[in-house]
């Protein structure tokens, strides 16, 4: 009865994952571990044994393998009425640490989070615009930083990842700024400037891509097979869950949500950036004589602005309404995630306002869209970046094809 019962237990998505006892395969079934401990959270080695596949002897090296290098920790055993008591691993949150640098068009921040996704330190850098030397400076003077706070452990840290839009020259004006002050991105490799100072890997990704990894990494929505996942930020962006691994396509811009095309209320057609970002939101209360500069100040600015944000909110619900069916037709997703950098009420709002938005257009031929809210907020795109060479270096690409 109870192996029955764990049998149900485990999700559609963890059904998929098995490994191999191919000696050649030991470190994608190590990857498999890891992957599954995280999802599930503690887990014995008889049930890893049965969500993978492989042999509970193989299972055992494994994990005394992971135990050895300090990413798992045993946890208290579990007595049953029969044989030996059960002992789970979890994942060791001081196992491996990693940084995440998010490059943005008012700010920067960057972050270092442990094994499990919990941000240890951060620190942000607020500006008009993005300027290449300026954010250089920053961003080797706050890792410098945070390596010597960790001290000897800095050793730990796997890499660093940088989430930031691509082509960030691009809608300078929309910022309030002239094209010529942007042009010096289209030369400067951020990647490469900052790997010569690292002595570990640096990867760079797509902003609300990344930030669609961490939800998939870190967020409550990890468990979900396919979503389709939007982000609003200074201009909005998303990304792509397919199968269970992140879907960045050939270029890397899978997921590029903000340039769905889509109908404004006067019926004239727009990409969808131009509806539902929050730039759009600043030039309304910049036309309405209302300071803006709240909407930069996350943590408690805009509870200022809770009179004047209905008619955006409509504009966003609206356009995301359209987007959705659009994506829900393509990939016939699980849900649809929504997050943004702002505080959770806004988030909320938002969320209620497409479920009913959604309801004004015709959805034939497709299934009802399940909307919900993403989880990690204004710090999505950060933990995106640091996501990355976690996916990278520790957990399963499901794309993957194991020849076996």
């Amino acid at each position: 009865m109870d192996q029955q019962r764990d049998h149900e237990n485990i999700t559609e998505l963890d059904q998929q994952l098995k490994g191999s006892n191919q000696s050649n395969m030991r470190a994608y079934n190590e990857r498999l571990v890891l992957s599954l401990v995280r999802r599930n959270g503690q887990l014995p080695k008889m049930k890893l044994a049965q969500m993978t596949g492989l042999s509970a002897q193989t299972v055992s090296v494994i994990m005394r393998s992971l135990e050895a290098d300090g990413l798992l920790i045993k946890g208290e055993p579990v007595r049953g009425k029969v044989g030996q008591p059960s002992i789970p691993l979890s994942l060791n949150p001081d196992g491996v640490f990693f940084l995440g640098l998010k490059i943005g068009r008012r700010s920067s921040e960057l972050i270092l989070v442990d094994f499990l996704g919990q941000v240890k330190q951060k620190v942000i850098h607020p500006y008009p615009f993005p300027e290449p030397d300026d954010i250089e400076k920053f961003a080797l003077k706050s890792i410098k930083k945070f390596e010597t706070d960790l001290g000897e452990t800095a050793s730990k840290i796997a890499g660093l990842g940088i989430a930031m839009p691509f082509e960030l020259w691009n809608w300078a004006e929309a910022i309030g700024t002239s094209t010529d002050k942007m042009e010096n991105w289209k030369t400067y490799d951020i990647q490469k400037v900052l790997s010569h100072s690292c002595s570990y890997p640096v990867y760079l990704q797509n902003d609300a891509t990344a930030a669609c990894g961490a939800e998939l990494a870190f967020g409550t929505n990890q468990t979900k097979r396919d979503f389709a996942y939007f982000y609003i930020g200074t201009f909005i962006g998303g990304g792509l869950v397919i199968n269970g691994s992140l879907f960045i396509g050939k270029n890397g811009n899978a997921g590029a949500l903000g340039s769905t095309l889509i109908s404004d209320k006067a019926g004239e057609t727009k990409q969808l950036i131009d509806e539902a970002s929050i730039v759009t939101f600043e030039k309304q209360l910049q036309e309405a004589g209302i300071d803006p500069s709240p909407l930069w100040n996350t943590e408690n600015g805009w509870q200022a602005l809770n009179q004047t944000i209905n008619p955006w909110i409509e504009r966003v619900a609206n356009g995301l309404a359209q987007a959705i069916i659009s994506t829900t037709a393509l990939i016939d997703q699980e849900a649809t995630v929504i997050d943004g950098a702002f505080p959770e009420h806004v988030r909320r709002h938002i969320v209620t306002a497409t479920q009913e938005a959604i309801k004004n257009y015709n959805q034939q031929g497709i299934e009802q869209p399940v909307i919900c809210e993403g989880s990690l907020g204004t710090v999505a795109r950060a933990l995106g970046g640091a996501s990355l060479p976690l996916f990278d270096r520790y957990l399963v690409d499901q794309n993957t094809s194991l020849n076996q």
